[in-house]
């Protein structure tokens, strides 16, 4: 079955194959404007789907095969074996060279992609941490995670750890002389402190894993008007400890002052549907508070190594600033 490597190849042909269902007429619209792949409503007869493609330019596509294989892997291989909400999947297909894919997933609407720079309601932050909680807790500390193919975000040693801190001071150097005008003198200070953190972080508390999302946030989450939460978005799998996908979606979601408020609800609702023998509330509090330097890592990263316009700017000085109030309330980086 071919690869469409653009909207025009969704053709009633494909689709009929792709769905083991004949298909006549059929309207491709695209949807957003995703800077490393492209998404396309696409209306096949009575029925509308939703068609995941790679980035429009081949450079594009070239720089991101990591994060195609793996968004594509986990809903052909892992998504079965976990219990988070996702869009249902009627195919999948990509190229051996990893630069052309294919997902047709489940039409969501009328559910709206979350707002990142707004945020959103203390509700929405339980519903979204009580989801988060079904990726990791039917296959903690799974050893098998370790071995997968897929990562975008690579396992670290005590030989790479200092290396990846490295990496993270340039791309906090970068965003530093980029956007920290637009930060206080506080929160410049507080995000300085971050890379020479980083190395013990990400050895800190090996015990216990699991498979992460990786960008667990507002934008990557479908919303729909009954409350319910659909994630959407895994091209940066990676393994390590559960709760920094929890604080990354608690503390980039909401303002400090509705996170201080509903933080507490948050871990306990994630907690309690973890459904993890042995693993008590206030280690998880602990691993909340560790799991902070979550933020700074992906977005000190995101801006320095991929596109930057003016929204993404906007949108990691958000999460910026909203991290570094929690690193210093929680004390996260005094831990280390």
């Amino acid at each position: 079955m071919t690869v469409p490597e653009g909207p025009a190849d969704l053709t009633p042909a494909w689709l009929s194959e792709a769905l083991g269902a004949t298909v006549g007429a059929v309207t491709v619209t695209p949807i957003g404007t995703g800077q490393t792949g492209s998404s396309y409503r696409v209306q096949a007869d009575d029925r509308t789907f939703v068609a995941k493609l790679g980035a429009e330019d081949p450079e594009v596509r070239a720089r991101v095969a990591h994060g195609y294989r793996a968004e594509v892997a986990f809903y052909e291989r892992i998504a079965p074996t976990v219990d988070v909400p996702v869009p249902r999947c009627f195919a999948s297909r990509i190229s051996e060279d990893g630069t052309v894919f294919v997902l047709l997933l489940e039409d969501l609407a009328p559910a709206q992609q979350g707002d990142q720079i707004a945020g959103t309601t203390a509700e929405v932050v339980v519903r979204g941490a009580a989801a988060l909680a079904g990726l990791h807790g039917p296959r903690w500390c799974d050893p098998t995670w370790k071995d997968l193919d897929v990562l975008t975000l690579p396992l670290v040693d005590e030989q790479t750890a200092p290396g990846m801190g490295d990496l993270v001071r340039m791309a906090t150097d970068v965003f530093l002389s980029t956007l920290g005008d637009r930060l206080s003198a506080e929160d410049r200070e507080t995000l300085d402190r971050v890379p020479a953190a980083v190395p013990a972080w990400l050895l800190a508390v090996p015990e216990r894993f699991a498979l992460l999302h990786g960008d667990y946030r507002l934008d990557n989450l479908m919303l729909a008007p009954d409350g319910g939460v659909t994630v959407v978005d895994w091209q940066t799998l990676a393994v390590g400890l559960p709760a920094r996908d929890l604080a990354y979606w608690v503390t980039t979601s909401v303002e400090p002052e509705v996170r201080r408020t509903v933080e507490q609800q948050a871990i306990s609702a994630y907690h309690g549907r973890l459904g993890v023998e042995g693993y008590a509330l206030a280690t998880c509090e602990q691993d909340y508070r560790l799991g902070q330097l979550h933020v700074p890592l992906i977005a000190t990263l995101g801006w320095a190594f991929t596109t930057q316009t003016e929204r993404g700017g906007d949108m990691m000085l958000a999460m910026v600033r909203r991290s570094c109030a929690a690193l210093r309330d929680l004390g996260t980086l005094e831990s280390l």
